[in-house]
């Protein structure tokens, strides 16, 4: 047991296999195994709702390959259920990596442009390359990739930090909006409507087919921002501290983006623009394990029981109809940026 620069001595422990280990505080670990047993909990109550109730118990013998129910949870109910933790850890991870580069709690995909410019790739791919997986997927991520970049260029100055940077994003993001709007308008009746559907982001009719390569991609980014997390943790110290502690920050500031922009463009190819879990989840991640910084875990569990959260009530709300899951996540991200500017207030004596 070791403890980490900046941190008291004994709330931290040191997890070692072979050459490799890993920190992490006890409350952080606390906090993330309670979010993965309420994530579990939440995976086993998708996987019993759907268009009948099935029994806990039926369930758990249907992923055995056993019972009458196994096509209906293995293949209908699980790839959805699975989407929704995976893709929402994604979100979270994602968020965590631009708040802690922005050093800024609003400096999240969604709110700086990049989910819209994710959007506007995508919408690109529908309407002239004619939608494709391979090319809705290479559309978001160039899309998110040009964003970053407009949004780094107009902020140069401040760097990757600062509100300057968040003010540039938001920006970016009202002129991509209306961007994505004129397209939608200029598209045919029957694309038009379809972008239109996609565009609240939803979970509903995924299988195994449209989710594999996804899964995929997202366990590799996953992978790299876990082995850029001990040099993410040092910037967040401050920039010279982690020079000093040998980082190059170019190149892990590249490298994070990278990865970033690549967990929002691989969500919105599959699911459309889901947004607030990015915002939200990396926040609560931090207020639950009272960290100083964004700690990925947290954030990942936050960002997975958020999302199965909102499409379980998506599913229930107007049940049997089941609302876009981007429905649900709206009025969520409405209310938790009503509570900071409350907290904000208070905070100032207003």
């Amino acid at each position: 047991m070791s403890a980490h620069p900046g941190f008291p001595a004994g709330r931290h422990v040191v997890v070692r296999a072979g050459a490799y280990s890993i920190r992490a505080g006890r409350r952080t670990l606390a906090v993330s195994g309670a979010l993965l047993v309420a994530a579990m909990g939440l995976a086993l109550l998708g996987l019993c709702l759907g268009g009948s109730w099935t029994a806990p118990g039926d369930v758990l013998a249907a992923l055995a390959g056993q019972g009458d129910s196994v096509v209906v949870v293995r293949e209908w109910r699980l790839p959805r259920v699975l989407a929704a933790l995976v893709f929402g850890a994604a979100l979270g991870l994602a968020g965590a990596v631009f708040q802690s580069l922005t050093r800024n709690p609003l400096g999240s995909p969604d709110v700086v442009g990049l989910d819209a410019g994710a959007y506007t790739g995508a919408l690109f791919a529908i309407t002239v390359l004619g939608g494709g997986p391979a090319y809705l997927a290479a559309g978001s991520i160039a899309g998110g990739l040009l964003a970053a970049a407009a949004v780094y260029a107009l902020s140069l100055g401040s760097g990757l930090g600062g509100l300057r940077l968040v003010v540039v994003g938001i920006a970016v993001n009202a002129m991509l909006t209306a961007l994505n709007s004129w397209i939608v308008l200029r598209a045919e009746m029957e694309v038009a409507q379809a972008a239109t559907g996609w565009s609240a982001g939803s979970l509903n009719g995924l299988d195994w087919h449209e989710v594999g390569l996804p899964f995929a991609v997202i366990a590799a980014l996953t992978l790299l921002l876990a082995a850029l997390a001990p040099a993410m943790h040092q910037t967040a110290l401050g920039d010279d501290h982690a020079l000093a502690s040998g980082v190059r920050l170019s190149r892990l500031r590249l490298l994070l983006v990278l990865a970033g922009v690549g967990c929002t463009a691989t969500v919105t190819a599959v699911a459309g623009p889901i947004v607030f879990i990015a915002l939200a989840a990396p926040q609560i991640g931090r207020l639950l394990t009272r960290a100083p910084g964004v700690a990925l875990a947290p954030a990942a569990l936050s960002g997975a029981v958020l999302l199965l959260a909102s499409d379980l009530a998506a599913q229930l709300l107007l049940a049997p109809v089941a609302l876009p899951v981007g429905v649900v996540t709206t009025v969520i991200g409405g209310c938790y940026l009503a509570a900071l500017l409350v907290r904000g207030r208070r905070r100032h004596g207003g």
